[in-house]
């Protein structure tokens, strides 16, 4: 196939890729930017984000992409509907191959992002932004007064649940163990917030609803024992899987999957930077994502000029 050269490639549509596309687009390098499978990253599950900065009346997270996009494309970035199927960071210029076609770069951007774990039990998808959710920044306002559930047993999990006790009347945590896995004064926290209960020994087989969840069937794992319980939302806290599969073997990693980068978002790999919630185990918000893109843009541009100037 026949090769295209490009200053900069963006390997992922969310909050992160289309923000350093921006950045990169405006320093005039043209980026290529492949979206991958998921237009717009996590956030565009996101029925409203009301914690984004400029718009004081919420935005969808749909929405919110696509506004990215167009001001990326306004300035020059290049947005292809494709995959990227295989990456080669031993070479250069850097190879990227899609089904269609190969690309080289002689600087590149990863902003794959990081999946929820997810439960796998029927309902979750179809309930996804209509009462289950994975962010309680994101959506715990939408709460207020309600009778929550948390599933987990995890620092994230009782950070979380903790968290949803500003707005939710009662947050019950679902743990399939009898022992928390978070730190002591976590679960010193959690056990004296007159908020909190727990439900030990237990997993959910199932979240039920109407237009938005009602209940949860959780199973006691002693015992065998399911029953329906009420519920008007679930926050599903198992951890997260950074999609990293493409290049595991090729950049430095840390224990639970995301990449290494130093203070300038410069991977283990001299001309590779990542963004968002690749590299990032900690925030994983929009705004922390769409920040951190625009700083390896400006990472990746300076990369660019410093290759410039060594040219014999």
């Amino acid at each position: 196939m026949e090769k295209e050269h490009r200053k900069l490639v963006i390997i992922g549509a969310g909050p992160a890729g289309l923000s350093a596309a921006i950045y990169a687009a405006r320093a005039e390098l043209k980026p290529l930017l492949f979206t991958g499978m998921v237009l717009y990253g996590q956030a565009s599950v996101t029925e409203t984000i009301e914690n984004y900065p400029g718009f004081p009346n919420g935005i969808g997270g749909n929405d919110l992409g696509q506004t990215f996009q167009e001001q990326a494309e306004r300035f020059g970035a290049e947005i292809e509907y494709s995959q990227v199927e295989c990456l080669d960071l031993s070479v250069r210029p850097f190879e990227i191959s899609t089904f269609g076609k190969v690309v080289t770069a002689d600087t590149i951007i990863l902003a794959t992002g990081a999946d929820n774990r997810k439960l796998g039990v029927p309902g979750e998808v179809e309930f996804t932004g209509q009462g289950v959710s994975y962010c309680a920044t994101c959506d715990g306002w939408f709460y207020k007064g309600k009778d929550i559930h948390v599933v987990g047993g995890g620092d994230s999990a009782l950070e979380e649940a903790i968290f949803l006790t500003r707005y939710a009347n009662s947050v019950t945590i679902i743990h399939r163990r009898d022992t928390l896995r978070a730190g002591a004064l976590l679960e010193r926290r959690a056990r004296s917030d007159p908020k909190i209960s727990f439900i030990w020994n237990t997993v959910v087989k199932e979240i039920k609803g109407e237009e938005k969840v009602n209940s949860v069937v959780i199973e006691d794992l002693n015992t065998h024992e399911t029953k329906s319980i009420h519920s008007d939302g679930v926050f599903i806290f198992i951890g997260h899987t950074p999609n990293s599969e493409l290049f595991a073997d090729q950049l430095a990693l840390a224990e639970d999957g995301t990449v290494l980068v130093d203070k300038t978002y410069q991977t283990s790999v001299k001309g590779v930077f990542a963004a968002g919630e690749i590299c990032d185990p900690l925030f994983r918000q929009v705004v922390t994502s769409a920040g951190m893109g625009a700083a390896a843009a400006i990472s990746a541009v300076r990369c660019l000029e410093e290759m410039e100037c060594n040219r014999p």
